[in-house]
Parts: structure tokens; sequence; C-alpha cells
């Protein structure tokens, strides 16, 4: 998970202090992968450092908030329009980017919605399943008569069933974004106070 990246779509909903922001990741990723608060609170420290982010004041209780700026905002759009990932972080990283999307109130305020981040995955899946399938197969778009080595294949093999997974997920959440209501899906920050929290140093 980029939990930097995350925390940027999630402030561009509006501003949010550390424990907030913890909540709101753990709620629109369904809890898939556990992050600490204090990596929260340092990555919003590096993220004021970096300009990404600045200071929004402080809540009635003294917790110091967040307010995503311009150049935050553009990370945060970029990061959502693509499908970039590291061969070890692709599959997780096309779940996190499509659960914080179909999660924001508003996505055209940010100039992208949920399923276009689906199609933008679909064409990489599909593209990727084409390549794979050829590898599979003992050849490759180089040399066509050249066959590939066993352990080249088998990863070949793997990749065609990642992608076909990865496409008929994607499939099955196009489908339930068309159908379902958007209040299933998108959601405001959530004003529930925590019953405790760390308070860090003020922001800059």
């Amino acid at each position: 998970m980029s939990v930097r990246s995350c925390l940027l779509a999630i402030l561009t909903i509006g501003p949010a202090y550390g424990f907030q922001l913890h909540g709101e990741l753990e709620s629109r990723t369904a809890g898939r992968r556990a992050v600490n608060v204090g990596q929260i609170y340092g990555t919003l420290e590096r993220l004021v450092k970096q300009e990404a982010v600045e200071s929004a004041g402080r809540t009635p209780d003294g917790l110091p908030l967040y307010r995503i700026t311009a150049l935050g905002r553009a990370e945060a759009l970029q990061w959502l329009s693509g499908t970039e990932s590291t061969p070890d972080d692709e599959w997780n990283d096309m779940v996190d980017r499509v659960l914080i999307a179909a999660s924001l109130p508003d996505p055209h305020a940010l100039g992208i919605d949920a399923r276009e981040v689906v199609a933008g995955y679909r064409q990489r899946w599909q593209s990727v399943a084409e390549l794979a399938a050829v590898v599979a197969a003992g050849t490759d778009f180089e040399s066509v008569d050249t066959a590939g080595t066993g352990a080249e294949r088998l990863a070949g093999a793997a990749r065609v069933t990642l992608a076909a997974a990865a496409l008929a997920w994607l499939r099955d959440v196009d489908t339930l974004l068309a159908d379902g209501p958007t209040e299933a899906f998108q959601h405001g920050l959530n004003d529930v106070r925590p019953k405790r929290g760390r308070r860090p140093a003020s922001v800059a």
C-alpha cells in the first residue's frame, strides 16, 4: 500500500487530523492492511515538508488538522489515474486505487471517478494477458521462433492466471459501481471523535 498516495487522495475530501485519517484509510480499504497511527503521522510530516500538505489549524480539542495543497492534489490525481506498480505490489495497488476512488464523495471534483480507474486497469491487464499468453506458449514478440525457457513459460502462465483474475474482479467491480447506489460506496469524512489519540508536534 502507498500510504502517502492514499492519504493524499483522502485529503481531497477535506481537512482532517491524523487519527481521523488512520480510521478513514482503514475503512476505505476495508481493513485490508494494517497501518499504525505513527506511520500516518510520520507520512503527514513528510508531506508537509514537501508542501503537498499544509496546516489547516486545529480541532476544538487541539488536534492539528491537515489540508491538501494544489501540489498534493495533482499528485493524488496522478496516482488514481495511473496503473504503475512494482511487480510485487501490482494486485494490492490496483485494489487500493479502486477502493479509494470508489469511496470519494465527489470524484468529479478531482477529475476522475472509480469507473475510469477500473477502465484504465482493464486496459492494462488485457495487455498483460496478451503478452503473458505469448510467453507461456513458448515464444516472444521479438523472435517468435525462439522458445522460452521452462521458467519463463511457467512465469508466463502465472501472469496469464493473474491477469484473468484481475480482469474478472474489475468486471465485477464495474457492474457493482454501475448498478449500486452511489451512497453504498461514496462517503465523506467520519466525524466521530476518537476517545484518545496521539497529539503530535505542531504543523509548521
